[in-house]
């Protein structure tokens, strides 16, 4: 099949036209059209395909074959025959957003070049995240609020965006940011007289078109870093999202959404004293109960305890030169704790293995120490160690 007459390249912003069909295949299985021209993008350049509807029937992605032939795939047969005329309509608010994100990371692939001195590799527009990876191990923080605040103020600019096929001797004179895939037919878009890149993508005709770019993530990622971004509607979609979550975290914490951190603060300072008070009343309540019990030798004792009452009071014990071999009865079972002291030769592993063996349960441990839950009553509990206790 011969190359398709790309009508996006002399018009971004056509949404609808009329062309022949050259031919009638299928692609991975499904019914697929290929015209002597197109205003669909295939998926190339890290940017997504467009849908759209064509003869009436939608197209579920685009993509070029290596004849140059771009693929219309369909969700059903268009009844369309070679040399037909086929109306194409393009779904316009997926295209202006790929429009958006990709001039965007070609701007923010700018900024990070001329703020963070970290040229971009490769990039990828996809439909949950917009990503650059850069040739550069870890950009600080400062660099990448530079370089957000540059790609802002050039949207703030209003520059103009242009793409063309310049001549050989025009090429030569301009200055690309990286160096062009092909070899011929090079089309390059320029912003302004910012940034300069070989590119065969769809973009917007103004850099206020994007409304604005945030940097949202950056990561190491083998050996370079990932920058994840968002512009445009997807932006605006995030802000607002973000927008509601702190307004309604205001509301509970009844405070203004610029005060919320401050809020959350606080309670996390809060929590922090009040698991302090926890663990000191629970250590005064752990020494309560030791001191009713025998007070010389290994511990054998059900005690009503939640699990970390019982952790607490065994940890005491054993501080104290004596094994606790404890348990936390309830109606469906018990938690049970096994701390050895040092000198002593009890093996807890080995005796929660023949407690869970005779009741069921869910749990382990090493020599010295084994926790876990008995899923079957005790019963009398010293009897039942003493009955499990390996020889």
């Amino acid at each position: 099949m011969t190359p398709t007459r790309r009508l996006y390249h002399d018009d971004s912003a056509l949404r609808r036209f009329e062309a022949v069909v050259q031919a009638v295949t299928a692609h991975d299985g499904k019914p697929a059209i290929v015209l002597e021209a197109t205003a669909f993008y295939p998926e190339a350049g890290g940017q997504l395909g467009d849908h759209g509807t064509l003869g009436g029937v939608e197209v579920i992605d685009t993509q070029e074959l290596e004849s140059g032939a771009i693929v219309h795939v369909l969700a059903a047969d268009p009844g369309l025959a070679a040399g037909a005329t086929a109306t194409g309509e393009i779904d316009w608010a997926r295209r202006r957003q790929h429009m958006a994100q990709h001039t965007g990371q070609h701007l923010l692939s700018g900024a990070l070049l001329d703020r963070g001195n970290a040229p971009t590799v490769s990039a990828r527009l996809g439909e949950t995240a917009l990503t650059i990876d850069v040739a550069r191990d870890k950009i600080p923080e400062a660099e990448l609020a530079a370089a957000e605040a540059l790609a802002n103020d050039l949207i703030d600019d209003d520059l103009a965006v242009r793409a063309w096929f310049p001549d050989a001797g025009e090429l030569a004179q301009i200055k690309l940011r990286r160096d062009p895939k092909v070899a011929a037919d090079i089309r390059v878009v320029a912003i302004g007289d910012f940034d300069y890149s070989p590119c065969g993508g769809t973009h917007c005709s103004r850099t206020s078109q994007l409304a604005a770019v945030r940097i949202t993530g950056a990561e190491r990622y083998k050996g370079m870093t990932r920058v994840t971004f968002t512009a445009a509607r997807r932006g605006r979609a995030a802000l607002f999202a973000h927008d509601h979550v702190l307004r309604a975290l205001g509301q509970q914490f009844s405070c203004a959404p610029t005060d919320v951190p401050a809020a959350i603060d606080k309670l996390r300072k809060d929590g922090e004293a009040t698991r302090a008070e926890i663990t000191a009343l629970r250590g005064r309540l752990a020494d309560a109960i030791i001191a009713t019990l025998p007070g010389t030798g290994p511990v054998i004792a059900a005690i009503p305890a939640d699990a970390d009452l019982l952790r607490s009071i065994g940890g005491k014990l054993v501080t104290a030169g004596r094994d606790a071999l404890l348990c936390a009865p309830d109606d469906t079972g018990a938690a049970v704790v096994l701390f050895r002291a040092q000198g002593s030769t009890v093996d807890c592993g080995a005796l929660w293995k023949q407690l869970a063996a005779r009741l069921g349960g869910r749990g382990g441990g090493r020599a010295d120490r084994a926790e876990g839950r008995l899923a079957g009553p005790v019963g009398d509990w010293p009897a039942l160690v003493a009955s499990c206790a390996p020889a």
